[in-house]
């Protein structure tokens, strides 16, 4: 089975939005060691073309869920508020990581208020909010004071360890795989293009805050007239895709997506014998929303390797990876041959 290393090594790296910096270099470092000539946006993103003037932007979010400190309480743990939208049930007990101005980091969990079994009867029915949950940091600390005592304040970034695991079945688990699971993919687009000594009409674009909704606003290239957003595949009771399909977004929650490009994908995935579900997603948006809303005179489609437990503990397959590869590989092909 094919090593995903640069999978395991983007996973690894903490990056919730507002706090990309560090994966960002990762994904601007792989690229140039590809032999490609990234660059970053204002905003942060890291843009590369795969050739001249691209009029095809292939896109996909390297942020993550999260939260930041939102306050110090008075036994000294932390308050947080949330960056995008985390199941807590899924992220309760787990371990993070708190990144301070300073540069500091100290290791914490994440819990219930009086969480113990044995003193909080409606410790295991109680419903999780951020209002009745906390971060228990791993220092001897007992006030407010204690706690400010080692740089930690207001704002500081509070990253959940991602349990990444590849599994020999083929499977890998772990937070996050919405979306650095798309990012693969788009790595991939760009080692094999180069290895085939090729270039096309065509922009990767990672962004940096889809999780907060602006992530796929601006910065493309001025030629681009076509955004294929790779992001996650939705599954669930009411959606036909699994893990090992790529799945083909028809409408979510900010309406339909491109009917003809929606038709010359469905037909590339036929003719080339790619496992494929089309799908609504009715609670999701994508950085292909972000930018119809924000005025891309483009046509936009998305698609993505399935991804179960979406928000939570997530699980994709490699199959369902390669098939949207081979679905973009497909569609640069059909490109070149126009």
């Amino acid at each position: 089975m094919k090593n995903y290393d640069t999978l395991r090594q983007l996973v690894e790296i903490d990056s919730p939005s507002g706090f990309t910096t560090n994966a960002c270099t990762y994904i601007y470092t792989l690229l140039e060691s590809y032999g490609w000539h990234p660059e970053y946006t204002t905003k942060g993103a890291v843009k590369c073309a795969l050739g001249a003037n691209p009029t095809l932007a292939i896109a996909a979010h390297t942020d993550t869920l999260g939260a930041i400190v939102s306050g110090i309480k008075p036994n000294g743990t932390l308050s947080f508020a949330l960056l995008g939208s985390p199941l807590l049930p899924s992220f309760e007990g787990g371990y993070v990581r708190i990144h301070t101005m300073s540069g500091k980091v100290y290791t914490g969990t994440m819990l219930f208020n009086n969480p113990s079994a044995h003193a909080n009867r409606e410790a295991s029915s109680a419903t999780r909010t951020i209002d009745n949950m906390h971060v228990r940091i791993d220092e001897l600390v007992n006030s407010k004071e204690d706690t400010q005592k080692l740089g930690i304040r207001t704002g500081d970034i509070i990253c959940f360890d991602t349990r990444f695991t590849e599994l020999p079945s083929g499977f890998i688990k772990s937070h996050f795989m919405d979306n650095k699971a798309g990012c693969y993919v788009l790595f991939e687009l760009a080692r094999r293009l180069k290895e085939e000594g090729r270039e096309a009409p065509v922009e990767i674009f990672f962004s940096n805050y889809e999780e907060v909704g602006h992530g796929g606003t601006c910065g493309y290239a001025s030629t681009i007239k076509d955004l294929l957003v790779i992001d996650m595949g939705v599954l669930g009771d009411s959606c036909d895709g699994s893990e090992t399909m790529c799945s083909i977004c028809v409408k979510d929650s900010s309406g339909p997506y491109d009917y003809h490009f929606r038709k010359e994908l469905v037909e590339l995935a036929e003719a080339k014998n790619i496992p494929y579900a089309l799908d609504v997603y009715p609670f999701y948006s994508s950085d292909g929303s972000a930018a119809r809303s924000a005025g891309n005179d483009f046509r936009v489609a998305l698609i993505g390797p399935g991804v179960a437990a979406s928000h939570g503990v997530e699980r994709t397959h490699v199959q369902g990876i390669e098939a949207t590869i081979d679905l973009c590989m497909a569609y640069i092909d059909a490109m070149l041959k126009q």
